[in-house]
């Protein structure tokens, strides 16, 4: 499949899509979001590990308000059922580990776009800006639920209000994302991260996905009755014996993501 908006590459099970309007910061747009969930949906069925990242200097600049208004959509509620629901559940229910590799600025929906990935690893010179208020809206894209879940209510608030520039390295120290690491290198680092993904357990990341983001909504009783039962499945898997298998012989395991 060919795509005009994004880049789309897979390679040692590891799937990347590549936001693809450099000229405009990757701004987003009805035809760039239509294009990332399908990827998103190939890479479910094809790949062991996802990563999104963006061409240029930017990562995205959130959306595109003139593609918005020739598009007439100016809806906003219509905008996000129709359009970034399907694509950020997409992202959050993927079967399979996510990367958002945040090469650079990372704004408005695009900020939140990056948010819903499993895992944030950003450049140094990477910032996150919830710019919602500077156009007299609020967070969207998932933002008003990440944010609070992250870095609490106070930053999340102040982050918000004020529209503030938030870094990486700051996002980092906050928990907003995994980590924050050097420009020089930082393809080679999230290549290295995905790779490791790549090669892993992909059952028992499935598992662990499932259990992380829903012990935000289990009691106790409930979170390890679930434990129980992924635990169960994982038992089930060839992952599991090939574990145990390199443990005991003392060599590396070799897992074929079954």
């Amino acid at each position: 499949m060919t795509f005009d908006t994004i880049r789309y590459d897979l390679a040692e099970d590891i799937a990347v899509i590549t936001l693809d309007r450099p000229e405009v910061m990757n701004a987003l747009t009805r035809a760039l979001r239509a294009e990332v969930l399908q990827a998103v949906q190939m890479a479910a069925k094809e790949a062991r590990v996802l990563v999104i990242t963006g061409a240029g200097r930017a990562f995205c600049s959130g959306q595109d308000l003139q593609d918005a208004s020739a598009q007439g959509q100016l809806d906003l509620e219509k905008t996000l059922n129709e359009e970034y629901v399907p694509l950020l559940k997409a992202i959050t229910d993927c079967p399979i580990p996510t990367i958002a590799a945040v090469n650079g600025t990372a704004a408005g929906a695009g900020a939140n776009l990056a948010l819903a990935a499993d895992v944030v690893i950003a450049a140094e010179t990477a910032s996150f800006i919830q710019a919602f208020t500077r156009i007299g809206l609020v967070p969207d894209a998932g933002g008003s639920y990440w944010l609070p879940r992250q870095i609490g209510l106070a930053r999340a608030m102040g982050a918000v209000l004020f529209a503030d520039k938030i870094t990486a390295r700051q996002a980092a120290d906050w928990g907003m994302i995994y980590e924050a690491v050097p420009d020089l290198g930082f393809a080679a680092h999230w290549q290295a991260r995905a790779a490791h993904l790549a090669k892993g357990p992909t059952a028992a990341y499935r598992g662990v996905k499932q259990a992380l983001r829903q012990s935000f909504d289990n009691d106790f009783d409930s979170q390890l009755a679930l434990e129980a039962r992924l635990q169960g499945l994982c038992g089930q898997t060839e992952d599991f014996r090939e574990g145990v298998s390199a443990f005991l012989q003392k060599r590396s395991a070799m897992f074929t993501g079954r």
